[in-house]
């Protein structure tokens, strides 16, 4: 069986913490891989791509939308440009819940959009959530 990782994209070593505990706290075994902007995560993916073996691409990417040198609109834009990356599902998880936003990155290709919990059982929640929706299932749920 393929090795089976999230790429979580997340500027705040707080929220990226709180984000380890909570896929730690649900029992949850994947690889966790953080990057802290969006020039990390098309580096990182074209480091991973360059292997010609889409096994070892993320499950999908969680990324959040305001980080420095690279913000995740742009991320997004790029990585459904790419037709070797284009394929991975990619999450949105952001603080802002402004609905002509999140209609944006669906416009961009992003497969989901999560506004971020207030709480840490609600990131539980969230989690496990994403895990099931995203690895659990056979088929990637439709945006």
């Amino acid at each position: 069986m393929e090795d089976i990782f999230i790429l979580i994209a997340e500027d705040d070593a707080d929220d990226r913490f709180l984000l380890q505990a909570a896929f730690e706290e649900n029992g949850f075994t994947e690889k966790l891989e953080f990057v802290e902007n969006g020039v990390e995560v098309l580096d990182y993916l074209h480091n991973l791509s360059g292997t010609k073996s889409t096994s070892y691409l993320p499950s999908f990417i969680l990324m959040d939308l305001n980080m420095p040198k690279k913000d995740g609109r742009e991320v997004l834009k790029e990585l459904k440009e790419s037709p070797g990356l284009r394929m991975i599902p990619v999450i949105v998880f952001s603080t802002t819940s402004n609905e002509q936003e999140k209609k944006r990155c669906y416009e961009l290709g992003a497969n989901g959009y999560i506004t971020k919990p207030t709480s840490f059982e609600a990131l539980m929640q969230t989690v496990a959530d994403l895990r099931n929706d995203w690895i659990n299932v056979g088929t990637m749920p439709m945006s």
